[in-house]
């Protein structure tokens, strides 16, 4: 592959978590990239190792997912480079986020997944993110598989109530 357009893919990657007011998953950028057939997966798998090797982005992993965000870096770089993205694909872009803006929030600033911690034990790891920043996380030791599982799936539907009664409680 040109160097060429792995520069532009990962302009475009960079210039989404720019557009992002908050960290974007993979998944997300998976979507819009590949939906929009700018390339095809393996490409944008060199592309997120490349700019993760350089610095550009960090990657979190949670559970199944791996979420991106621009580094200082990262900014400097789209600073220099970003010029390169046409800017009908900037204005694709921009249209995605306006778009999906509410569901790619929710996306990324409710979190709950679970791990087999030991014989017998799961633990659910539940968070809630705003503004890029964590305003709560809780880690519950639980039994079953089961439990862990309802334990994320309730957590997704109630979190503000839980939020907003624990608040309440410690206040």
């Amino acid at each position: 592959m040109s160097s060429q357009y792995l520069t532009l893919y990962k302009m475009i990657v960079l210039y989404m978590l720019k557009r992002s007011s908050d960290r974007l998953s993979k998944a997300q950028i998976y979507d819009f990239i590949l939906d929009n057939e700018y390339t095809n997966f393996l490409t944008l798998q060199e592309v997120f190792g490349e700019l993760a090797e350089s610095e550009l982005i960090t990657e979190t992993s949670e559970g199944n997912r791996t979420y991106l965000m621009m580094t200082p870096a990262g900014e400097e770089a789209l600073g220099f480079f970003g010029n390169r993205i046409n800017p009908a694909i900037k204005e694709q872009i921009d249209l995605y986020f306006k778009e999906n803006g509410m569901k790619m929030i929710d996306d990324t600033s409710i979190n709950a997944y679970y791990k087999k911690t030991a014989e017998n034990e799961y633990t659910a790891y539940l968070s809630a993110r705003e503004g890029g920043s964590s305003i709560i996380d809780i880690s519950i030791p639980l039994f079953t598989e089961p439990m862990a599982e309802s334990v994320c799936d309730n957590w997704r539907k109630k979190n503000q109530d839980i939020y907003q009664y624990i608040m309440k409680e410690l206040m």
